[in-house]
């Protein structure tokens, strides 16, 4: 295998590796996957869990583009949740409770079963530069192996550096060995780099819980699933999760050890995650509650390991459990491990370009937590960008870049390559100017025709997303054709409490009133018949309701992301120099400098650039 030039090398066999690789293969290209361990093949590092809010959204779209996460989400599973349900469409998010053992199996059976790719086993300490340009890498055991793209996704890895009180030593996650010799190498040929930091609480024997004392979250009456495809089937059977309390007294024990805290102390210099802080920081940032929910989280079907969500720390370990043990439900609790606090390096993604490939190094791609991300649907989605444009680059085709009104990727490269960002980086929706667009139940209608041009998304699954747009479309014809009496409807309006109607009125009228929801409507006869003689399934029934009733906001987002994609097709000439726009503000001038956007919608998007810098520029362009 080492006389052979591959197209793509993958380093790392997280969750970024993982989608890289399989995309890359599945593309046509010769893929390489390089990890330390092969046995640790999409390992779940933290929480043993896919999706939420805005992450449940990512992962359809990865499904929807022929990625691998939606369909080992599906088969791994032990519970679903669709998160969000009682707020607009927008806003409703997936999520499942994963089986951490299965989830990895799943994964690495799926990449075996890969056509294109070859597995190794070892740790990659450098890469083969040549004039500007990645041709390879060089392992731990003195091995070169020629590539013509290189994906790092190294993770918690690069000079990884585990805390866990006044202890600390070398490793990128429990029980491995840290990554050593990149970061120095790229940092010698010009990239920045620096440190973060993330956290995950320990890990628990469920046989020493008493459930009776917590209360049970279990999952939805009906569940749904991750994939498009039929392959994965929902959930019949459902494993609960529980939620119970830290109390004054907890916190009190907590605050004992505060002084050998690695946060506290300060030998912890980097920043964590701020939406996802340690047990510890919350009890110092919001002094003012009296008690934090934890959720115990099972990490399988079979096993009694538990995670205890909500208590992430890098305390001492006789700290931890102490403080623990005065848990409601955790009296008689033992540990399997302790948790821990891990710093590594990142570099600042503003060094990409949107294809994910360095501007310094042609043919490298950076995906996950190297460009300083946080969370598996994160990595997952770089992971699938990068795999699909390093072979796009090796095939000598266009790159692929999705846009922000077209997928919640999108938003995420963007927010990167031009905002950058000095702390762990996580998708909310609230980062999506388009979120009515971009949501969890159209992720195949926007996406799918686009896995299918690239070769990824099969033709099966093509038909089946045209079948399923065609059905849609033609039931909100229905109700826009459909007219529906006063003696039909009024005694459906009267009892939601709704305004009467007085004469015959087009079905699609009613339906739009916010109160009235699909259940209501399919009271009526005509409705009713129509799904049935056309054997609507709960996706198409589902689809057209939020076309009808969110029809006007839909519209008026669409029309606000024409206006602004205009701006998309406004190219900057790649040797613009900034410097000579003297009216422009020094920082704007800087920030352009540095990220050197390639059109003027990019650049109105950089931090520090304003709408009259943008005005300044475009007039310097001739526009």
């Amino acid at each position: 295998m080492f006389n052979e030039v591959y197209d793509v090398i993958v380093v790392g066999a997280g969750h970024a590796g993982s989608e890289a690789a399989a995309a890359a293969a599945n593309m046509g290209s010769k893929t390489l996957l390089v990890t330390m361990n092969l046995q640790n093949i999409a390992q779940m590092s933290c929480n043993p869990a896919m999706g939420g809010i805005a992450k449940g959204q990512i992962v359809r779209e990865i499904d929807a583009l022929g990625g691998y996460s939606g369909i080992v989400s599906d088969t791994s599973a032990i519970q679903f949740k669709m998160l969000n349900k009682s707020k607009g469409p927008a806003m409703w998010s997936p999520r499942v409770q994963s089986d951490r053992m299965r989830f990895a199996e799943d994964w690495r059976l799926l990449l075996e079963n890969t056509p294109n790719l070859d597995f190794y086993q070892d740790m990659v300490s450098g890469l083969l530069i040549k004039q500007n340009r990645v041709i390879g890498v060089k392992t731990s055991l003195g091995t070169d192996i020629k590539g013509k793209s290189v994906v790092l996704t190294n993770g918690t890895f690069l000079n990884g550096l585990i805390h866990i009180g006044d202890k600390n030593f070398g490793g990128g996650r429990a029980g491995e060995r840290a990554a050593t010799g990149i970061t120095e190498q790229l940092v010698g040929i010009g990239f920045d780099s620096g440190r973060m930091k993330t956290g995950t609480p320990p890990r628990v024997d469920g046989r020493s819980l008493d459930y009776s004392k917590m209360i049970e979250q279990p999952g939805d009456d009906n569940p749904e699933k991750f994939s498009y495809l039929d392959v994965t089937k929902p959930l019949e059977l459902q494993r609960s999760c529980y939620m119970t309390y830290t109390s004054e007294l907890v916190h009190d024990l907590l605050r004992e050890g505060f002084d050998r805290s690695p946060m506290f102390n300060g030998r912890i210099k980097s920043l964590g995650p701020r939406y996802c802080p340690s047990i510890e920081d919350k009890i110092n940032r919001f002094s003012d509650k009296d008690k934090h929910q934890l959720f115990i989280e099972p990490e399988g079907w079979k096993t009694c390991e538990v995670y205890v969500n909500g208590f992430s720390t890098s305390l001492p370990e006789d700290v931890q459990f102490k403080a623990l043990r005065s848990v409601v439900g955790f009296e008689d609790v033992k540990f399997f491990r302790p948790g821990y606090a891990i710093e590594y390096d990142y570099f600042p993604p503003t060094q990409l370009k949107h294809t994910l490939e360095t501007k310094l190094v042609d043919g490298l791609y950076f995906a996950g937590q190297i460009n300083g991300t946080t969370g598996y649907e994160e990595a997952a989605s770089q992971g699938l960008m990068a795999g699909i444009n390093a072979s796009l680059k090796v095939q000598e085709k266009d790159p692929f870049i999705l846009k922000r009104d077209e997928a919640y990727i999108g938003v995420l490269v963007d927010d990167l390559i031009t905002k950058g960002t000095d702390e762990p980086y996580r998708m909310f929706t609230s980062r999506a100017e388009y979120r009515t667009l971009l949501r969890q139940d159209n992720a195949d209608l926007r996406l799918t025709p686009k896995g299918f041009e690239l070769g990824l998304a099969s033709e099966k699954r093509l038909k089946r997303m045209e079948e399923k747009h065609n059905a849609a479309e033609k039931f909100v014809e229905f109700f826009g054709s459909t007219s529906v009496k006063p003696e039909e409807i009024n005694p459906i309006l009267e009892e939601k409490e709704s305004a009467l109607v007085t004469q015959s009125g087009k079905l699609f009228k009613v339906f739009s009133r916010p109160n009235i929801v699909m259940d209501d409507i399919r009271k009526i006869e005509s409705v009713e018949n129509y799904i049935q003689q056309n054997d609507l399934d709960r996706e198409v029934i589902e689809q057209a309701e939020i076309q009808v009733k969110y029809s006007g906001y839909i519209s008026k987002e669409k029309n606000n992301a024409d206006k602004l994609t205009r701006l998309e097709y406004v190219k900057i000439p790649l040797d613009f120099d900034y410097s000579q726009i003297k009216s422009m503000s020094f920082e704007a001038r800087e920030k352009l400098k540095k990220i050197q956007p390639t059109t003027v919608s990019q650049a109105s998007r950089i931090s520090g650039v304003s709408p009259n810098d943008i005005s300044v520029l475009l007039v310097y362009m001739g526009r």
